[in-house]
């Protein structure tokens, strides 16, 4: 049975509310203010207007003047295509061909060093210097080697002659001929050492032994960590440098479970810091995960298309993925009212009547809201726009 009610007020308040609590303080309000104008009309001698709200279950009717204090503007269904937006985080990364370990070829002592983090360094450029007496005996010994070389291949020539002439032995010739291998060997190791260690071993010789190396950058980039300090002993273990090459800087988002079907190499990215939230930074995936972390997420690799450099690796960022857009029924957001944790629209009945009627939302982009459920017949009817919280407030007040 429906029941209905009539109240009389100067204005149709347009407060947008979506709250029970605030709508009965409101309701108060809304009775002492009419009983101060009943009052006062008494004893001015200009009578005011007078206006009548009549509500009856989930249906409002409103007069002229409250039609337009209510600011009320009515509208069709819309057919548009809604992207439907999943929110990832994740942080800026470095692929691993983009991160260097720096270590020292040969052990020995620091002389040398300039470079402190943030420092920015080229492929090829020296980063520390280091002096140690292994370094002096290395090349000694390959210098040896090739000396020995050199009379172990002469011996053996000489003993494959004499062979010939059954001059010497098999055994004999067999000997020269394994020190020559031996000798051979031999430098050709030391010589590879060397060349480690930044030393041709090509050019060497008794007049240009040195008793230092150069440690080298081995890409460019920015220098993340420095380990060493000048007189330190290092060894060939030891990470001295962390160079980081930001090229090529990934975005790495985690994905869950629930939406990795949702994903797909190509799709757009636009990610954002939580410090400025308005600069959208776009993406594309490249990569994604094959395995899932213990949280049950995937992580998918993201290149910038116009990579900001003050974005440095490990910066935490979030990110919206645009999926497949649907077209949709959709209203504007202005046209959607919330009451006890659901969503309603007013559909118009009649010029000035109004009925409220519940519906199930979905994605909004651009200003307008996607609606699911929608009786067939509703399609074709007119709704309310805007002003849909003052109605709203009305058909509460009065119902209660």
């Amino acid at each position: 049975m429906n029941q209905s009610n009539s109240y009389q007020f100067n204005e149709f308040t347009t407060l947008k509310i979506n709250d029970f609590t605030t709508l009965k303080k409101m309701k108060n309000i809304f009775l002492i203010s009419t009983l101060l104008l009943l009052f006062s009309c008494g004893k001015d001698e200009t009578k005011k207007e007078e206006f009548e709200v009549i509500a009856a279950e989930n249906q409002i009717s409103i007069n002229d003047s409250q039609y337009k204090s209510a600011g009320i503007e009515i509208g069709n269904f819309g057919q548009e295509e809604i992207s439907d937006k999943i929110k990832l985080s994740g942080m800026v990364d470095v692929p691993p061909q983009n991160l260097a370990s720096v270590s020292a070829p040969s052990g020995g002592y620091v002389k040398y060093t300039k470079f402190m983090p943030g420092m920015h360094v080229s492929k090829g450029e020296t980063l520390a210097i280091l002096e140690d007496p292994q370094i002096v005996q290395l090349q000694q010994d390959y210098l040896l080697a090739k000396s020995n070389l050199g009379y172990a291949q002469k011996d053996y020539s000489r003993q494959s002659d004499l062979n010939k002439s059954k001059a010497a032995s098999d055994k004999m010739m067999q000997q020269a001929q394994t020190e020559a291998q031996n000798q051979n060997i031999m430098m050709r190791g030391m010589a590879e050492k060397l060349r480690t260690m930044g030393i041709n071993p090509e050019n060497l010789n008794a007049g240009n032994i040195r008793r230092s190396i150069a440690v080298s950058s081995p890409v460019s980039g920015y220098i993340s960590s420095v380990n060493v300090k000048i007189g330190q002993y290092v060894s060939p273990t030891d990470k001295l440098f962390e160079i980081v090459n930001t090229d090529d800087v990934h975005l790495a988002l985690s994905v869950f479970e629930k939406d990795l079907n949702k994903i797909s190499v190509g799709q757009r990215v636009f990610a954002y810091t939580n410090q400025n939230p308005e600069k959208k930074y776009a993406a594309s995936i490249i990569l994604i995960g094959k395995d899932f972390q213990p949280d049950k997420s995937v992580v998918i690799h993201c290149h910038f298309i116009d990579y900001d450099k003050n974005l440095i690796p490990g910066t935490y960022m979030n990110a919206e993925v645009e999926t497949n857009s649907e077209t949709g029924n959709t209203v504007p957001d202005d046209a959607i009212v919330t009451w006890e944790n659901k969503q309603y629209i007013f559909q118009e009945v009649k010029p000035k009547t109004y009925k409220m009627v519940e519906i199930k939302i979905g994605n909004s982009e651009n200003g307008r809201t996607e609606v699911f459920n929608i009786d067939q017949n509703l399609k074709n009817k007119k709704f309310v726009t805007k002003g849909a919280y003052a109605l709203l407030m009305g058909l509460k007040n009065v119902e209660e």
